[in-house]
């Protein structure tokens, strides 16, 4: 489930890319990555079938991405996210979030084999520098679990 040594490790990487930002404005995946830009994470959209999303370069894979990119955040379909997740492993990036509703519980047991820094069934708004709804959500959850020990 990943500890908080984990999400610490992850938040201090410094770069990072989401897998699976949506063209559309609505869209949790790019509200999640415009929300991360604006509480100042460097962070760029993958996507195949868009150029820039929010102004941002886009890389249509995680195999494109430039090489200081260190954690990847996963908002890519169920059935899509365990091969970006390999292809990601190949490219050397060994920091992986997979954000609610991107796993599946075949994609958790085949990653936790591989020789990465895991995080999943957590939201990254709620440890992002956590504002409004997200830190409340956290206060929460500190106060009846579910944050990592």
């Amino acid at each position: 489930k990943g500890k908080m040594k984990d999400v610490n490790r992850f938040l201090s990487l410094g770069t990072y890319a989401i897998a699976g930002v949506s063209r559309d404005p609505k869209k949790f995946g790019q509200v999640m990555f415009r929300d991360l830009r604006k509480k100042g994470m460097d962070v760029v959209p993958v996507n195949p079938s868009a150029e820039m999303i929010d102004g941002v370069k886009c890389y249509s894979t995680v195999s494109d991405l430039p090489e200081d990119i260190r954690g990847v955040i996963f908002m890519t379909p169920k059935n899509e996210t365990l091969s970006v997740a390999r292809e990601t492993i190949g490219h050397g990036i060994k920091d992986l979030w997979i954000q609610q509703g991107a796993e599946t519980k075949e994609t958790i047991a085949e990653l936790e084999k591989e020789e990465i820094n895991l995080i999943h069934n957590q939201c990254i708004l709620m440890f992002w520098k956590p504002d409004g709804i997200h830190s409340f959500h956290r206060f929460l959850k500190k106060i009846f679990g579910g944050l990592p020990g």
